[in-house]
């Protein structure tokens, strides 16, 4: 097994009886189609995809008792979206375990929000068939409780544009701006950059393979920075 792999096992607490599952779960199909690799990642980012969902949703049955059906599906929407799933995948850099093909790595295919989630997925299935469901639990639980300390405030996220439209305009009387910061990756998989913006003032930067997609990752951004600045508010008037 390489260094980086043994490297991301200490990372997330996991030992593998099978390391040939975790090299799976690495490997990009850029990598295995330029190496004529006979396998990469895409059917375990299948498989983990269902087991991501299912362990979420029995943690979200149990942590919220209180509520019904409908807002628990919205909750457990945001909570496997990529944009949710990349920021675990991030917390644990695990972009820079997955190998790629050269085409990728010049385009920095590992900070793709689209490729970091599927790893994300492929590893969690690969720890499944590894070790069981119990051991995919504690690995998917460590990292969202500590991502998502308050998962219920993730029913913000599901339409944050127009959240921070409505708090703009009646606190400032202002409606926020989206402005491409940049497009990069190949045309195929491109990754949006966009700043929203309120009086000029850059206030959240999101990224995604498409515009709509960026722009509601920078309004989440900019309602952080703003609760923020209330909460500061706040805490100097009492």
């Amino acid at each position: 097994m390489s260094e980086s792999l043994k490297q991301l096992q200490q990372t997330i607490g996991y030992q593998f009886r099978n390391p040939e599952l975790l090299k799976e779960a690495m490997t990009h199909k850029s990598y295995a189609a330029e190496w004529k690799v006979k396998y990469d990642n895409q059917r375990l980012e299948f498989f983990g995809d269902a087991v991501v969902e299912l362990v979420l949703t029995k943690y979200l049955y149990f942590r919220y008792p209180e509520l019904q059906e409908g807002d628990l599906t919205k909750i457990r929407s945001a909570a496997v979206n990529q944009d949710s799933l990349a920021k675990m995948a991030r917390s644990i850099e695990l972009g820079s375990f997955i190998q790629f093909g050269r085409g990728e790595i010049d385009s920095h295919g590992g900070d793709r929000e689209s490729t970091v989630s599927d790893a994300f997925e492929a590893l969690t299935a690969a720890i499944y068939l590894d070790g069981g469901y119990e051991a995919a639990e504690k690995f998917i639980l460590n990292i969202f409780e500590r991502i998502q300390p308050d998962p219920r405030s993730l029913l913000a996220t599901l339409n944050p544009k127009g959240i921070l439209q409505e708090y703009a305009q009646a606190e400032f009387g202002r409606t926020p701006t989206y402005q491409v910061l940049q497009v990069s990756g190949p045309q195929h998989e491109p990754c949006f950059e966009v700043a929203v913006l309120l009086e000029r003032e850059q206030l959240g930067v999101g990224r995604a393979q498409n515009r709509k997609n960026a722009e509601q990752a920078a309004a989440v951004e900019a309602l952080k920075v703003l609760k923020e600045r209330r909460e500061k508010s706040a805490e100097e008037l009492k």
